[in-house]
């Protein structure tokens, strides 16, 4: 983390202990959970009997302002293991958290009257702090545990000056605006049913328009790019999991049912099934690298608190492929991989991002001196494509390492999508072998990567990033067509032929309705050109057609209207 993100860290984080002393000073039986910082500000968990209202965030910030003007500073001091317990009697999630930490001097940081068990660091004083919101409350399980009680949280954020502080609620606000759950809704990309599962939102038919344009567009590149696709089965036998690292892994995550006293599970993952179509036939080193592309429906046993729209899902679909390389292939066929990520985020949707590789955590699977390979090898790859990225040590997935791409919206908000994950531990657990040059058996080495990401979640993204107003390619409707007259609906159906004849995704407004309410209902729903008929242009033959940014151009040929947007859509502008 570089410095001024710790600064970062460190001035939200003591934000959180003004948040909890201003707490216990107006409740002092609620009880302290645990209260760090965040990507965007910090919360706190607390327990107390009801939640906390709007009313009480408001009697929260008052209290914290008058900590802040107090201007206390924030000591870092260290009490004997028996004085700490003595400190933290009446504190049960403080105790708990107590009995994880080794040794006799236990770190504690204290302001005023009040002190908190925190390893910091922390800022010099209560009175650096200039602004501060309180923004929502939410219940959380406490430690993540659904065994355990659910707390209730508090999210704030601070600022050293009011003008942070006014420009960040600026753009909240924007957010809020854009938040994918509300617009797609309001412009029909997706609904959600209380009949479904948690986590399984409906696409309709506009979603699945935008769903299906970015298969589409991923399956023309992989024609170009050497990729087979594959069907794989949603269900498959325990033992699978078993070999796979899963079952032992990965479980909790998992849908998992008996069939005729059999266990089962619904897949997570695609890697499993891929290594079974690899092994079925024989493999030669001049058939690698091999790349499987599949877009099977995954399921995810997430936990319903972090479940929102479109974005965190319990039923998925991603851009995944797995690649099947020999050892000395590996730099090659990564760079090739970062190819192909350039021309999806730089030329295509033309999105600022950043490269992070993340290295071996604490539970992993394999050997060692493997890790040790699978790092070098991607940092290597990362410096041929003369990529900067970061290092994000302890944060790999289970069987490898990886490098994940982040993006920034239009907002600058960050979200992680593209990933490559390099894989020696699958193939050796299922022998998932190739013939070699020198004619013996030797185990491949396996490439799991994903474009996109999730589908869905790539699709909540844009509808933020774009405010719902998608790029001509991926606009559900493209056109909306509006008659002026009864008189001009025979020429209105004419072009709406014209325009379908040629692929372009029209819908019409032909409703005894004034021009003013229709153009107004075709802005609303986002539609990229809006294009009216009426006398004058039948009897010239053109349309008038106006943008989404309410340019009007008039005398339009139709046919060079189709033209010119069917250039749009090849060109995905």
């Amino acid at each position: 983390m570089s410095g001024k993100a710790e600064e970062k860290k460190a001035f939200w984080h003591s934000t959180s202990h003004i948040l909890a002393d201003a707490v216990k000073r107006l409740w002092p039986e609620v009880k302290l959970g645990i209260g760090p910082a965040i990507d965007e500000g910090f919360y706190y968990d607390f327990g107390k009997k009801e939640p906390f209202t709007p009313s009480d965030l408001e009697k929260i910030e008052k209290e914290m302002q008058k900590i802040i003007k107090e201007n206390s500073k924030f000591e870092h001091v260290f009490l004997k293991r028996k004085e700490a317990e003595k400190q933290l009697k009446e504190e049960p999630y403080k105790l708990e958290l107590l009995k994880e930490i080794s040794g006799e001097k236990i770190s504690f940081y204290k302001h005023g009257s009040f002190i908190d068990l925190c390893a910091g660091p922390l800022i010099k004083s209560t009175g650096e702090i200039k602004a501060v919101k309180l923004l929502s409350t939410a219940s959380a399980y406490w430690r993540g545990d659904s065994k355990k009680p659910i707390l209730h949280r508090i999210y704030g954020i601070s600022f050293a000056s009011q003008k942070e502080l006014d420009d960040f609620l600026k753009m909240r606000e924007e957010a809020e605006k854009r938040d994918h759950r509300k617009l797609g809704k309001e412009i029909g990309i997706f609904m959600i049913s209380d009949y479904s599962l948690a986590g399984c939102p409906i696409l309709l038919p506009k979603g699945t328009i935008i769903y299906n344009e970015l298969m589409s567009f991923l399956r023309q590149e992989y024609k170009k790019r050497g990729y087979q696709e594959v069907i794989t089965p949603q269900v498959f036998k325990k033992e699978l999991w078993e070999t796979s690292g899963h079952w032992q892994h990965y479980k909790d995550y998992m849908f998992s049912f008996k069939i005729n006293e059999h266990d089962y599970s619904l897949k997570p993952m695609n890697c499993p099934s891929n290594i079974l179509v690899y092994k079925n036939g024989m493999r030669s080193y001049k058939d690698l690298p091999l790349r499987i592309a599949d877009f099977g429906v995954l399921h995810r046993n997430e936990l319903g608190g972090v479940l929102g729209g479109l974005t965190r899902v319990v039923k998925l679909c991603q851009d995944d492929a797995h690649i099947f390389v020999m050892p000395e292939q590996i730099e090659d066929e990564i760079t090739e991989i970062f190819n192909f990520v350039k021309y999806v985020y730089d030329k295509v949707f033309k999105f600022d991002y950043s490269v992070r590789l993340s290295t071996r955590p604490k539970a992993f699977m394999g050997d060692k001196a493997l890790w040790d390979k699978a790092e070098k090898d991607l940092a290597n790859a990362l410096k041929k494509s003369k990529i900067d990225y970061s290092v994000q040590e302890g944060e790999g997935a289970f069987y490898g390492p990886k490098i994940d791409l982040i993006v920034k919206d239009s907002l600058n908000r960050e979200w992680q999508l593209a990933t490559i994950q390099l894989d020696f531990q699958l193939p050796l657990k299922f022998n998932a072998t190739y013939e070699g040059k020198d004619g013996q058996k030797h185990i491949c080495v396996m490439i799991h990567r994903a474009i996109l990401g999730s589908l869905e979640r790539f699709i909540g993204l844009l509808i933020e990033h774009y405010a719902g107003s998608f790029p001509t390619w991926l606009a559900p409707v493209q056109a909306k067509l509006l008659n002026l007259t009864d008189d001009n609906l025979k020429y209105a159906q004419k072009v709406e032929q014209k325009l379908k004849e040629a692929g372009i995704r029209v819908e019409t407004n032909f409703a005894s309705a004034t021009m003013q309410s229709k153009i107004r209902d075709a802005q609303l729903e986002k539609v990229p050109y809006t294009l009216v008929v009426g006398s004058k242009e039948e009897k010239a033959g053109t349309v008038a057609v106006r943008t989404l940014d309410g340019k009007v151009k008039y005398g339009v040929k139709t046919e060079d209207f189709i033209k010119s947007v069917l250039k749009e859509i090849e060109d995905k502008k």
